[in-house]
Formats: structure tokens, C-alpha cells, sequence
């Protein structure tokens, strides 16, 4: 197992440059959950959204200070799911590699069509599915050809996010402080002026907890792409630092001026949207058009992050044994082709799946990867502190550490127990937690099949 690790730390290229790396750090939690998403939570909690996302990001910024102490210790494309092989068993890792690669072959499609949705609204003469399937079918061979070609999508995409976010609040921020001259429209009173900060109840803050963790999930991407680059430790070191301040300015910024501004129940919210209802609020020229290209510009960057991601974490489980071999094949180039594909046809089964029988058996599968990515992150925090206690044991010095170990990460892993328990007793949450929890099963039983099996066969 450690040889085809080292086989395959050689064989991927340092194909992606420092900025491509820092931008990718960015786009990762800045997908469409953010312009568009944010008003269900908005609808949810009321202004007091704003306590969901803090103790959302409280959260994130945690665990990837988990994550980071890892990564930075062992650069790796598998990321948890090889540490999850290294400190709890490879049973864990091949779970959890497969079910992160299980959600992002669902998330591709999911993009995919958003994506072609928006076009088709504005060329309806094209067919909704052929916007979908060229929209994978050319990332995919951007893909193929170079990390690079990755790198420099991801890059562009990624600014756009940001640019478009920071025009955003300082839009808004002009007009909170009453100095926007296309809408009367100034102070912070919205904050609390129907119904109060927290209209519905702490109990409906812990609920956009649910809908907001979900926004946040990518974060992790950066420390998969590190290892594609040269000094992937910097890099890891620098994005792990830097996650407090981009949760802080790009989502507690920006929510804090939608709800500054809007009426949280206002039924435009909902309707089109937050930023596109905001944008219209100001009186802003072309709001729809506008939100509708950086949301188009969110979900192809989601997509081609998905594909990058669902693909590496293929080839490092071929890597450990743990997938077909072919996976672990490298082209010329030092991208893993077979994983690239295999990844990106299983992307193709999901929306033909959706448009040939469209909201069943497609959603039938999505529902699968509802708690995913609370499972991920348990299994960092579990992975974490037990590698960290055999380092501390043995007295290896890390250069980046976690805060106040070992309480900080109990507190991780029993918040996210708690949360997972509340999903499962929650009527509005049970099937999906119950449907991941299926899915979960039925891979350790794989893995616990494919362990007897290569017993048997070395006993043979």
C-alpha cells in the first residue's frame, strides 16, 4: 500500500501554481448555495440566519484546522479518506473515499443542469439537456488534458465569484449607509423590524444550521489540489489560515447586508432568489441577468471542482487497492484519465437519468448524499485525534497544530453527533439521513467483503 502511495505522490505533476491553488481555496466555499440557496435559510431562520452561519463556519474553520494539521504532516490527493485508512482502519478510508466520490458524481449532474437551465432560459431554441450534457462534455475534456487546464478554469471562474461578491457588498454597503442613489433605502432595521431578530425560535436558528453546512461543503478541495502543486505544505498552511476570513467577509458580509435590506419573509426571497432580490430592492439595471451569469458562473465552477475532486479521490483509492486498478493509470500529462472518465460517465448517467425520468429516480439518488458531508467531517475529527495522539506519543513535532487539543475536537465530533442524531429524528431530515445511512452500510459491508476476499486469497 505504501509503495502505490509513493507510486502515485510520483507520478502526479505540480501542475497547478500558487494563485491557482489560493483561488481554488476561495471557490470552494463559494458556490451557488450562496446566491441563490441563502434564501431558503434566510426564510427559515429570519435574520437570525446570521448565528446559523456563524456557528456553521465556527465549525468549518474547525475542522479544516484538523484537516490542515494532517495534510501539512502528509500532502495527499486521498486527503481524509487516506488519513481515515491510517488512524482509524482501511475500512474507514475506502467508506468515506467512496462516499465523497458518491456525492460529487451527483453533485456534477445537479450543476450541470442548473447550469442549463439558466441558458436555456435565455436560448430556449436549445434543448435544456444539450446545454447540460456539452457543458460536461467540455469540462471534462478540459480535464482530461491537464491539471493545468483545471487550474486555469478553476482560477477564472473563482475570481469572477469574488469580484462579483465584493461589488456585492459594497453595493449594499453604500446603500445601508444610505448613499445608493438609485432606491431610498439606508440603516439595519430590517434586522429586527418584522418580528424581531429571531423570529421563529432558537430551534429554527439549529435548522439553518442543517441548510447552511451544506454551502460550506468544499473547503476541504484544497488540501486534494495541494498535491498537485509545488510546496503543497505552504499552500495548505496558507488556505487554513486564511478560511476564517473568507467565511467572515464573503458569507457573514454578505447575508448580514441581504437581511440588512430585505424583509426576510419577503416572498421575492424565495422566488429569485437573495442577491437577485436585493439587487432588485436597489433598483439595480439588469439584477437578473447579472445573478444569473455568476450563478452560472457558480455551478460550472462547482462542476469542474466536482469533477477534478470525484476523480482524484477515484485514483487514490485505485491507488490504495481499494478501486479497479485501471484508476490509478496516469497519462503523460500526470492526470489520471481512467478516473477522469470513469468519474465524468458516471456524471452522464446522473442527468440522463434526470431528464429521462425527471424527479424520481434522479432524486431518489441525491437524497442518498444528504448527510455526507457531516460524515466527512466526522471522520477528520475522529482521524485527527487519533493521529494526533500518536504523534504527541511519540514525540513527531507538527507544524501546524490543532487549538486546544484534545477539547476542541471532542467538542467536534459530539456537535456533529448531536446534529446527525437531531437529522435522524427530524421529520423534515430522517429520509435523507436514513437514505445516506444505507448507502454508508452497504459500502462497509463492501469493504469488509473485499478485506475476506484478499485473505483468503493470500491464505490460498
Amino acid at each position: 500500500m505504501a509503495s502505490l502511495e509513493n507510486k502515485k505522490q510520483r507520478s502526479l505533476q505540480h501542475g497547478l501554481t500558487s494563485r491557482q491553488v489560493s483561488m481554488i481555496s476561495i471557490a470552494g466555499i463559494i458556490g451557488a448555495g450562496l446566491f441563490i440557496g441563502s434564501s431558503n435559510a434566510i426564510a427559515t431562520a429570519g435574520p437570525a440566519i446570521l448565528i446559523s452561519y456563524a456557528m456553521t463556519g465556527l465549525l468549518v474553520l474547525l475542522v479544516m484546522r484538523m484537516l490542515g494539521e494532517m495534510a501539512i504532516a502528509n500532502p495527499n490527493s486521498g486527503s481524509f479518506s487516506t488519513y481515515a485508512s491510517e488512524a482509524i482502519g482501511p475500512w474507514a478510508g475506502f467508506t468515506i473515499g467512496w462516499l465523497y466520490w458518491w456525492f460529487w458524481v451527483l453533485i456534477i449532474p445537479v450543476e450541470a443542469i442548473a447550469g442549463a437551465d439558466i441558458l436555456h432560459a435565455y436560448f430556449p431554441g436549445v434543448p435544456s439537456w444539450l446545454f447540460a450534457f456539452l457543458i460536461m462534455l467540455v469540462l471534462s475534456g478540459t480535464n482530461l488534458v491537464s491539471v493545468k487546464n483545471f487550474g486555469a478554469f478553476e482560477y477564472w471562474f473563482a475570481l469572477v465569484k469574488v469580484i462579483a461578491i465584493v461589488a456585492f457588498i459594497a453595493v449594499c454597503s453604500l446603500a445601508v449607509f444610505g448613499f445608493w442613489p438609485l432606491a431610498e433605502v439606508s440603516g439595519v432595521s430590517r434586522l429586527w423590524d418584522n418580528g424581531g431578530f429571531m423570529p421563529n425560535g432558537f430551534g429554527t436558528v439549529l435548522g439553518g444550521v442543517l441548510i447552511t453546512i451544506f454551502s460550506f461543503f468544499g473547503a476541504e478541495i484544497v488540501t486534494i489540489a495541494a498535491d498537485e502543486t509545488a510546496n503543497p505544505k505552504d499552500k495548505i498552511r496558507r488556505a487554513t489560515n486564511l478560511v476564517v476570513y473568507r467565511i467572515a467577509i464573503f458569507y457573514l458580509a454578505s447575508i448580514f447586508l441581504v437581511v440588512s435590506l430585505v424583509a426576510w419573509n419577503d416572498p421575492g426571497l424565495k422566488a429569485v432568489g437573495s442577491f437577485q432580490r436585493v439587487l432588485e430592492v436597489l433598483n439595480v439595471p439588469g439584477a437578473k441577468l447579472l445573478v444569473d451569469l455568476v450563478v452560472l458562473v457558480a455551478v460550472t465552477s462547482c462542476m469542474n471542482s466536482g469533477l477534478y475532486t470525484a476523480s482524484r479521490m477515484l485514483y487514490s483509492l485505485g491507488a490504495r487497492g481499494q478501486a479497479l486498478s485501471m484508476t490509478r493509470r496516469i497519462s503523460g500529462a500526470g492526470v489520471p484519465t481512467v478516473a477522469v472518465i470513469l468519474s465524468t460517465l458516471a456524471g452522464f448517467a446522473g442527468c440522463l437519468v434526470n431528464y429521462v425520468f425527471p424527479g424520481k429516480v434522479f432524486g431518489f439518488l441525491l437524497s442518498t448524499t444528504g448527510a455526507i458531508a457531516l460524515l466527512v467531517y466526522l471522520v477528520i475529527a475522529v482521524s485527527q485525534l487519533r493521529m494526533r495522539a500518536r504523534a504527541d506519543h511519540e514525540g513527531r513535532p507538527l507544524e501546524l497544530k490543532m487549538w486546544l487539543f484534545p477539547w476542541l475536537t471532542w467538542l467536534v465530533i459530539g456537535t456533529i453527533v448531536l446534529v446527525l442524531g437531531y437529522m435522524l429524528f427530524s421529520d423534515a431530515y430522517r429520509y435523507e439521513t436514513l437514505m445516506t445511512a444505507g448507502v454508508t452500510v452497504f459500502i462497509v459491508l463492501v469493504s469488509l467483503t473485499q478485506k475476506r476476499g484478499r485473505a483468503v486469497a493470500q491464505t490460498a
